[in-house]
């Protein structure tokens, strides 16, 4: 493997943040089909392929799945009380009416419902995707809470449009994006999370 690449992939993965401001221009269609490339070849569990990734390249149609998606968002549910003063989150700011934050761009990923591995299977996915879209300078960042975002008659019709199989749900969202205003810099890593035995 050669450590030049090894190298900038893990300066990719260290650049990467999760971005909830974004601008209202919309990412080219040629690096969208890239980023669901990216994602379409994670990882997943026995080589099985039990997924599905929809494309949203419609800012509108983006904002009203992002309004559906916080529609049943219960924050008694929260283990957290901040996530960030530079890129706030629903979490931290309570008037935020989209779990999208504008993104013009939203790629849902859907998985078998009933299949043990399907939330990892997507969330490697989702990760592949938001990698992409880093090395094409477009700004991302994943979102749960998508199992209960496409519950409503209209959820069902846009699934039944989308070609989703039966028995398929959305476990994660990508929202894809540029950045409004200065990328956030890098978090410090907070020590004892890791450790390595022999």
């Amino acid at each position: 493997m050669d450590n030049t690449l090894m190298n900038n992939l893990l300066s990719l993965i260290k650049h990467r943040r999760s971005i909830r401001r974004y601008t209202s221009q919309q990412i080219p269609r040629e690096a969208l089909a890239q980023i669901i490339e990216a994602g379409l070849h994670a990882p997943n569990a026995g080589g099985g392929q039990r997924s599905m990734i929809v494309g949203i390249h419609n800012a509108e149609l983006a904002e009203q799945i992002g309004k559906m998606n916080l529609a049943g968002f219960n924050r008694a549910n929260l283990a957290g009380g901040h996530v960030s003063k530079e890129q706030p989150s629903i979490i931290d700011n309570p008037s935020l009416k989209s779990g999208f934050y504008g993104a013009p761009t939203v790629c849902a990923i859907f998985c078998q419902e009933r299949f043990l591995y399907s939330i990892p299977d997507a969330f490697c996915i989702a990760e592949n995707m938001v990698l992409m879209a880093t090395s094409l300078g477009i700004a991302s960042c994943i979102v749960a809470r998508g199992e209960d975002t496409f519950r409503s008659e209209y959820g069902k019709t846009l699934l039944e449009q989308w070609n989703v199989p039966e028995g398929f749900v959305c476990r994660a969202f990508v929202l894809l994006g540029y950045v409004d205003g200065e990328y956030p810099s890098a978090k410090t890593i907070r020590e004892g999370r890791s450790v390595i035995v022999k």
